[in-house]
């Protein structure tokens, strides 16, 4: 900023230096990660490397130039959109787009490409023959980001795919990820089939007790052909059948038939297109107006424009619901509205939007990214909106000096976005400020809070953006756009004056300002103030940027600023769990909890016993139901009662605090009278083996590590539970979540008021209907929103349904349907790990292992914590079972690693290869992980898991 001439002096600058600082050291706000990655790494640090065949404008001379440096001019920029020329080879063509991806995804950034040019499937090709269309193309793409995603350096590849509803190949694209889907879902269930069948006919085989000659032949063996039979009957390809009939005759008696499962990591998705992009269709005021009236949809071919095909309109837009109900995708993007409030459309229509769909914009420019904590901006009730415009105006300083430095990647970017200098101002934690201020997400006040902040922060960016014009010029575009700017300046300015008509070239009105349910009044005058401020100064100095606002996820740096909420989106839970440094959780309430109550009224004993119901009370001195009373009753003594004090506070469950680990197994088998083989049987419930019941240890969980929501507390009236909906249900007695329909009326709320767009996912509940999705994006469409993305639970297969765990388990369904999340998850891995090792060898005999046996153990410090290892071995030294103790840990943490190593144990007594254990959890990251002491062979780990399997590799495999 400083070299490019924003400070009139030094002391200026050091100013600005100082004030960028705070806000960083004190988390009211943060530019988006590349700015992070990048920036600074050459001036501060000396790294330099090869060109990667960037550009940039010479901000002195205002030329064109290749970048001779990969890092002295850093890569800043988020959100990328570029073109796809409708050409094979060329510059600016279909494979030079991959390359210049590549060069996006090296550095952090994202980026999003309308590739509605390109022809569709069986259009002539100039060269003679047909054009393979649209699909085949994306195909390429896909697998090209994929291979980056695995190989990136900071992050995994993020793109976006656009197609315009009148592409002849519209159709599949519509329905690329369904059928996708599709296919993971007859991989994994053929190649389960596969396994089972040609197994059972190697079983047919070795069962045979005739002849060795007539073990192969069917009409000799009734068990093979039986099994033939049903192998055929499976839709196994006979090659196979007889390929594995040649294997037993050549003495094989089994086959290793790999199988696959829907986790989105597996090879099953990995070897399907279509998995690394989000996709969105671009749909036009025309096409909806057809929908609404059942017309019919022409679909242009791209090279002549005439009419590829006719289909019905409602019919298009019925696949497009189904897609999105089905596999959640594709989004909608409405063309006709993001271009209604375009800056700059002598240059061309708005096509494309970045992978996150909250820049919108002409292809080949690019947009760096910043948000604003607004949850920092409230002290002591009240919004610091002079610190907040403040924060604005140093922020918009700081993404347009940010223009000046980057380098982009082709000379296209290089050059527009020099020429247009679109900024992506934006904020987090509206979700978290709300409920401080005891508003409902969904509530007319909440809505018109978030409008304010929105009109406040986007008129005083615009308005800052003209106050730089004034003294460095407009951006190079304006002069020719500047109707067409001043135009949607003056558009903004009647929304946020609360009209309602009057506006300018508009299709469909945007939501205004709501004046009167605004809490704040200042805000609202600030609001107007700003936007007639912005317009003033535009039309005098023109503006130094065409845009100036996004509201964009802000899912990394959300963290850097510890939000409760990101973007636009509200609060997910009331209870949260801290990480402690030394290890262990700590149960928190949401911050804005108290704050909340605390605003609505309520005192301050009355605010300590409604947080006691949310996160309990961490102790059974007065708990209903279990108590020191009742526990005294079946023999415990105070040392007992001491030491279940202890664990409670950060116990997720009282459940998981009465076990041996906690008690002592001598107190457990002596006192208590415990058979050994039970306390080590992971299922075995301590609570309810000494005579409590179900509803006893209900209420006593509640008491002591709470509901986890507030529905229901004491004192805590009806007519605030609003104020603390959440975008799930809460605890198990939460019944209340918030409406796909306060979601998208929250965007528009702000909608009308941002440059860009708004990235948001509007998550629906599973039993959320295709009418349902199609109902969603008509709303959004109404209220002028120009994106919408829809998350229906359950719509991935790499998302299994819990339920389909539990059937015919009735027990675990009750914990399913009533239990508390962490009673959930106990089922759900308690069945997984039957699923995945027990059902699924279920023929395999299980090798018990003797009563005494060989073994080791191994003593060893990971990241500053000790870990004992002891194994079992059979008596021909192969390993058959495993212990786990981390002695100085929580007890929810030594059960967890005790039950994981049962777990293990038994899978290895079933046949599952070390191998196998030792490829899935070697490498695997989290704490506590570092450097390894006390062990020979290995010195460094990144996790307990990671070091347990890599010591027996050393000690079992070859």
């Amino acid at each position: 900023g400083w070299k490019g001439g924003y400070f009139t002096s030094e002391e200026d600058a050091r100013a600005y230096f100082d004030e960028m600082r705070h806000m960083l050291a004190t988390q009211r706000a943060a530019p988006n990660s590349p700015q992070w990655f990048n920036t600074g790494l050459h001036w501060a640090y000396g790294i330099d490397g090869p060109s990667q065949g960037h550009h940039y404008v010479d901000y002195r001379t205002g030329k064109l130039t290749k970048s001779e440096s990969a890092y002295e001019h850093p890569q800043p920029h988020a959100c990328f959109i570029q073109s796809c020329a409708d050409d094979l080879v060329n510059e600016g063509g279909i494979m030079d787009l991959w390359v210049r991806e590549a060069r996006l995804f090296k550095y952090g950034s994202g980026t999003g490409t309308n590739f509605s040019q390109l022809r569709g499937e069986g259009e002539s090709l100039s060269g003679g023959g047909r054009s393979s269309g649209l699909m085949g193309f994306l195909k390429i793409g896909d697998r090209a980001a994929g291979a980056i995603k695995s190989g990136g350096t900071t992050r995994r590849a993020a793109k976006m795919v656009i197609c315009d509803a009148d592409h002849p190949d519209i159709e599949a694209f519509i329905n690329w990820k369904v059928i996708e889907e599709q296919k993971v879902a007859s991989i994994v269930a053929g190649s389960k089939m596969h396994e089972r069948e040609l197994n059972g006919i190697f079983a047919a085989i070795r069962d045979f007790d005739g002849s060795e000659d007539g073990a192969c032949d069917p009409a000799a063996n009734p068990g093979l052909k039986a099994a033939i039979k049903s192998a055929k009957k499976a839709a196994i390809p006979e090659t196979y059948i007889k390929r594995v009939l040649d294997y037993a005759r050549q003495g094989y008696a089994s086959i290793e038939f790999p199988t696959y499962d829907t986790d989105w990591d597996s090879e099953a998705y990995s070897s399907v297109s279509g998995q690394n992009s989000n996709n969105s269709i671009r749909v036009t005021d025309a096409f909806l107006k057809a929908v609404e009236s059942d017309a019919d949809w022409e679909l242009i071919r791209r090279t002549d424009g005439k009419v590829a095909k006719s289909v019905k309109a409602r019919d298009l837009w019925e696949q497009i619901g189904h897609a999105a109900w089905a596999c959640a995708d594709p989004g909608i993007q409405y063309h006709d509205t993001v271009n209604a409030w375009h800056t700059c459309p002598e240059d061309g229509p708005i096509r494309g939007s970045n992978p996150c769909s909250e820049y919108m914009f002409l292809d080949d420019t690019a947009c760096n990214l910043a948000s604003m904590n607004l949850l920092t901006f409230q002290k002591d009730g009240e919004f610091q909106a002079d610190d907040y415009i403040h924060a604005t105006r140093l922020w918009t300083l700081t993404l347009e000096i940010s223009v000046m430095m980057a380098q982009f990647p082709s000379k296209e970017i290089a050059q527009l976005s020099y020429n247009f200098r679109t900024l992506g101002l934006g904020y987090a934690n509206i979700g978290g400020l709300l409920m401080n201020m005891g508003l409902g997400y969904d509530s007319d006040e909440g809505r018109a809070l978030a409008g304010a902040l929105t009109a406040i922060m986007t008129g005083v960016a615009y308005a800052t953006s003209a106050e730089i014009a004034g003294e460095l010029g407009p951006f190079p575009g304006f002069d020719r756009n500047a109707k067409h700017m001043l135009r949607v300046i003056r558009n903004h300015r009647r929304a946020a004056h609360g009209e309602t008509d009057g506006y300018e070239t508009m299709n469909v009105n945007p939501v205004a300002l709501d004046h009167a349910n605004c809490p704040d009044p200042k805000l609202v005058a600030l609001a107007t103030e700003a936007w007639d401020e912005a317009l003033a100064l535009g039309e005098m100095n023109g503006y130094r940027n065409a845009q100036a606002t996004v509201i964009a996820p802000t899912g990394t740096i959300g963290l850097v600023m510890d939000c409760d909420t990101t973007g636009i989106e509200p609060d997910f839970a009331l209870v949260k769990f801290k990480k402690l440094a030394g290890g262990g959780y700590f149960k928190i309430i949401n911050r804005s909890v108290p704050a909340a109550l605390e605003t609505l009224g309520y005192s301050s004993s009355q605010i300590e016993e409604i947080v006691s119901y949310a996160v309990g009370h961490g102790t059974l001195g007065n708990a209903p139901g279990i108590n020191h009373t009742s526990l005294v009753g079946h023999g415990f003594g105070q040392a007992q009662l001491d030491k279940i004090e202890t664990a409670l506070p950060s116990a997720f469950d009282i459940r998981f605090v009465f076990n041996q680990w906690t008690l002592g197994e001598e107190f457990c088998t002596g006192t208590l009278g415990i058979p050994a083989e039970k306390l080590n049987d992971p299922s075995f419930d301590l609570l309810r083996h000494l005579g409590f019941s179900r509803k006893d240890i209900e209420a006593a969980n509640d008491h002591v590590c709470g509901t986890m929501t507030l529905e229901g507390a004491p004192h805590l009236s009806e007519d605030h539970y609003h104020v603390f909906d959440c975008a799930n249900p809460c605890g198990k007695k939460g019944k209340r979540y918030l409406s796909v329909r306060s979601h998208i009326t929250m965007m528009a709320a702000a909608q009308s008021f941002i440059s860009g767009a708004i990235s948001k996912t509007i998550n629906m509940a599973n039993d959320a209907s295709i009418e349902d999705c199609k109902a969603a994006y008509e709303l959004s469409h109404r209220l002028g929103v120009k994106a919408n993305a829809l998350y229906r639970d359950g719509s991935k297969l790499s998302q299994p349904l819990a339920a389909a765990l539990v059937e015919d388990d009735d027990e675990a369904e009750e914990v399913l349907a009533t239990g508390t999340p962490q009673e959930k998850a106990e089922v759900l891995a308690e069945k997984i790990v039957e699923k995945i090792i027990i059902k699924e060898i279920a023929a395999r005999h299980r090798d018990k292992m003797p009563e005494r046996r060989r073994g080791y153990t191994q003593k060893a410090i990971v990241g500053g914590h000790k870990v004992y290892l002891r194994t079992g071995e059979y008596q021909n030294g192969t390993l058959g079972e495993i212990f786990i103790d981390m002695h100085k840990e929580g007890a929810g943490f030594r059960a967890m690693m005790n039950n994981f190593a049962i777990a293990v144990s038994v899978g290895l007594q079933y046949g599952v290869p070390l191998e196998e254990f030792v490829d899935a959890f070697t490498f695997t990251r989290f704490e506590p992980a570092g450097m390894v002491q006390g062990n020979d062979s290995i010195k460094n780990a990144t996790s307990i898991l990671d070091y347990i399997f890599r010591e027996l590799a050393v000690s079992y495999l070859d």
